[in-house]
C-alpha cells in the first residue's frame, strides 16, 4: 500500500476512534466522576497496554535527555487539550463542544504557514471550509440551547493545545522516536497534571469496585480515543504531514453523529446529512490529493 494511503487511512480511523470521547466520558459523569479523575483513569489504563506493546516490538524505555524534555512538553500539551475538552462537556453538549474543537484544523494549516513556510494550497482551503461547513451542518439546535461563554472559551483552548501538538509531532526530532514509545511517555507526562490538580485542586473519585460497567466504559477509554488514536495520529502526521492530519479529524464528529443514530435512537435529518457529505468529500480530496500528489 502507498505510504501516503497508509497514512490518510490512519488518520481518518484516529480520528474515528477520538471522537468516541463523549460516549465515555460523559457517561462517567453522570456516574459522579470528575474530569481529573476520569482523564487520570484513561491515562492509567492506556499505559500498561503500550508497554506491552513496545516490548512485543522489541524497543526499549530509555530516553535521552532531549527526549525528555520533548516529550514532557508534549505530554503536557496533550494533557492540556485532553482536560480543557472534558471539562467543557460540564458547560456545553458533547455535540457542541465536539463541533467546536475542529476549529483545530484552521489553527494547524496557520501555524505551518506561519512558522514552517508551508504553502496554503487551494485545495487545503477548500477542504477545510468543506469540513467545517459540513460540521457546521451537524449541529442541531433545539430551540433553547446557549453558547455558555465559559465553555466556548475552555473548548477553544483545547483546539488551540491540540493543534499546536499535532504540528509539534510532524518535526523531524520526534520523527525520530518510535510511535508507541512516543505515545507512551506522551501519556506518562501528561497523566502528571491530573496527579498535581487532584492533589492540589480536585477530588480523586474511585468508582466503586462491583461497578463493572463503569470500569469497562474506562477501559474502553483507554482503548479507542486513548491507546488507538494518538497511536494512529501520530503515525498519520508523520506519513502525510499534520495539515491532512486535522482535515481528517473532520470524521471526529462524523462518529458522533453515527453513534448517535445507531445507539441513541437519533433520525438522521436532510441537514446531517448534506453535512456528512460535505464532511466526507473534505476527506476523498485529502486522499485523492495525496496520492495524486506522489504519483
Amino acid at each position: 500500500m502507498d505510504i501516503k494511503l497508509k497514512g490518510c487511512l490512519y488518520g481518518a480511523v484516529a480520528a474515528m476512534t477520538y471522537g468516541m470521547n463523549p460516549l465515555f466520558a460523559v457517561t462517567l459523569y453522570n456516574d459522579g466522576m470528575n474530569p481529573d479523575s476520569v482523564l487520570l483513569f484513561r491515562y492509567l489504563f492506556a499505559l500498561p497496554v503500550l508497554a506491552v506493546m513496545i516490548k512485543m516490538r522489541g524497543h526499549d524505555f530509555r530516553l535521552t535527555l532531549k527526549e525528555t524534555i520533548s516529550l514532557f512538553i508534549v505530554g503536557m500539551l496533550v494533557a492540556t487539550s485532553s482536560l480543557t475538552l472534558y471539562v467543557s462537556y460540564k458547560y456545553l453538549s458533547a455535540g457542541i463542544a465536539s463541533t467546536m474543537l475542529f476549529v483545530y484544523p484552521v489553527i494547524v494549516a496557520v501555524l505551518m504557514v506561519l512558522f514552517f513556510g508551508e504553502k496554503l494550497r487551494l485545495q487545503t482551503v477548500v477542504c477545510i471550509a468543506l469540513a467545517v461547513g459540513g460540521i457546521a451542518m451537524l449541529y442541531k439546535p433545539d430551540g433553547t440551547t446557549t453558547l455558555n461563554p465559559i465553555g466556548c472559551i475552555i473548548v477553544l483552548g483545547s483546539s488551540l493545545t491540540y493543534a499546536i501538538y499535532i504540528v509539534a509531532v510532524g518535526r523531524d526530532s520526534y520523527k525520530k522516536i518510535p510511535t508507541l514509545k512516543l505515545t507512551f511517555y506522551t501519556l506518562l507526562f501528561g497523566a502528571l497534571l491530573y496527579v498535581v490538580r487532584i492533589v492540589c485542586f480536585s477530588e480523586f473519585v474511585c468508582p466503586p469496585i462491583d461497578r463493572w460497567d463503569m470500569w469497562l466504559n474506562i477501559a474502553c477509554m483507554a482503548i479507542f480515543p486513548t491507546v488507538l488514536s494518538f497511536v494512529w495520529t501520530t503515525m498519520a502526521i508523520q506519513y502525510v504531514g499534520a495539515t491532512p492530519t486535522a482535515i481528517l479529524g473532520a470524521l471526529e464528529p462524523v462518529t458522533a453523529v453515527v453513534l448517535g443514530i445507531t445507539f441513541l435512537g437519533e433520525s438522521l435529518s436532510f441537514r446531517v446529512t448534506i453535512g456528512l457529505i460535505m464532511i466526507l468529500v473534505a476527506v476523498c480530496i485529502v486522499i485523492g490529493g495525496k496520492k495524486n500528489h506522489n504519483a
